[in-house]
């Protein structure tokens, strides 16, 4: 049975000013970081819509009926304020709908929630993503931090894998996995399941979590689903398709 899941984030717009002499010149690149994963994803049983962050501003859903027709919800390196700040309410002053209780409500009526790691996922760079105390992170197997959450690797390190090999996130993948260069720091809530870790030199900080909220299951993915923390030679990894089937599977796997 193929399951649809709506991927919002993991866009950005970049600009740069080129100077030649006593000449300048402006440049606007735009870039998506979901590349890799829905490759990776094409041809499986998920059916992926890809919301880029300036789509989701004003096109991610504003009523649970909306979110209902998708089996999971994926929330990748998108923070809060997109989600808050509909353009009929930041240019209009309009109500709106909160876009992160729905998400919340969403999920305890049985939806799947995943989060992965990046500079705009949970507190994030300068604690810019804001998902602290919010609905969002009631949904969450983790809390957020108060602060900014990054926890730069630049020479790498290898997940330590605590979770049983049976599990179904972990099945088929081994202990021996690719090198990560960075995570965000999360702390676990009672009653959820760390199935992966940084090494001790980093605190044995938890890189992956499943937990439920109400009828619905939820995941956190601490680290990136590419560039910068997740190196192309973790994408390129035989694991990689199957670690993000596997959580997506899990996720779902209740309905």
């Amino acid at each position: 049975m193929v399951k649809k899941v709506l991927l919002a984030g993991e866009s950005w717009v970049s600009t740069a000013t080129h100077i030649k002499g006593f000449d300048q010149f402006p440049t606007v690149t735009y870039h998506t970081g979901a590349d890799t994963l829905l490759k990776a994803l094409k041809g499986s049983e998920f059916d992926v819509t890809f919301m880029p962050a300036h789509e989701a501003q004003r096109d991610f859903p504003q009523t649970i009926e909306a979110l209902s027709g998708y089996d999971a919800v994926v929330l990748s390196d998108l923070g809060s304020n997109t989600l808050l700040l509909h353009p009929d309410t930041w240019v209009h002053s309009k109500p709106t709908p909160n876009r992160l209780r729905l998400i919340r409500d969403y999920v305890g009526a049985g939806g799947g929630l995943l989060m992965f790691g990046g500079y705009y996922s949970f507190q994030g760079i300068n604690g810019g993503a804001r998902y602290r105390r919010t609905p969002v992170e009631d949904a969450l197997p983790v809390s957020c931090l108060a602060i900014d959450d990054r926890v730069e690797v630049p020479e790498g390190f290898s997940p330590v894998i605590t979770g049983p090999s049976a599990h179904p996130i972990l099945k088929g993948l081994g202990t021996e996995w690719p090198l990560l260069l960075g995570f965000n720091e999360v702390a676990v809530k009672d009653g959820c399941e760390v199935l992966a870790t940084a090494t001790a030199d980093y605190g044995s900080l938890p890189l992956l979590v499943t937990g439920t909220y109400g009828k619905g299951r939820s995941v956190a993915w601490m680290s990136d689903v590419g560039p910068h923390w997740l190196p192309p030679e973790f994408s390129a990894w035989g694991g990689y398709k199957t670690l993000f089937e596997q959580m997506l599977a899990w996720a779902t796997a209740h309905q």
